[in-house]
């Protein structure tokens, strides 16, 4: 039985990430936490792109994008949603993440979702530099998994 071994090595992996600025102290850390493991994981600056959105909403559309122009092995999203009083913390939260997934199915690029969805600021506090290593090393072993499928 061939069997594909999990790679977490970087190189030569070209990564786009998408970043909300909504929840701007959350994301900015998300986003740093995830280029910091990008980086320990051999993945050059210069083949880092990131651009930034208004707020989760607009991430599925920027990720598309990008995944349609065959410039890169994987994207992720990154971003913060915090409920409020209204109903619109589930809104934001449901389509962000079914967009999010959308692409990836129909673009066959692995996109990493570390769009965070907390009850509070202290809860997405606490996740936020995990969830943005995490979301980096699941951006490189699933680009490194499709090569390997190939």
């Amino acid at each position: 039985m061939r069997e594909i071994e999990k790679n977490l090595n970087g190189a030569g992996l070209r990564i786009g990430i998408v970043q909300s600025r909504f929840n701007t102290e959350v994301c900015e850390s998300l986003l740093g936490a995830c280029r910091a493991q990008l980086v320990q994981q051999h993945v050059r600056e210069e083949d880092i792109t990131l651009a930034t959105v208004p707020g989760a909403l607009e991430i599925p559309l920027v990720l598309q994008h990008m995944a349609q122009s065959g410039k890169f092995d994987a994207l992720i999203a990154l971003g913060a949603v915090i409920r409020g009083d209204t109903y619109h913390f589930e809104v934001v939260s449901n389509e962000s993440a079914r967009g999010v997934n959308e692409v990836q199915l129909a673009c066959g690029v692995p996109i990493a979702n570390a769009i965070l969805t907390t009850d509070t600021d202290e809860q997405a506090i606490t996740r936020m530099h995990v969830k943005g290593s995490e979301a980096a090393l699941v951006a490189i072993e699933m680009a490194n998994l499709l090569r390997g499928l190939a």
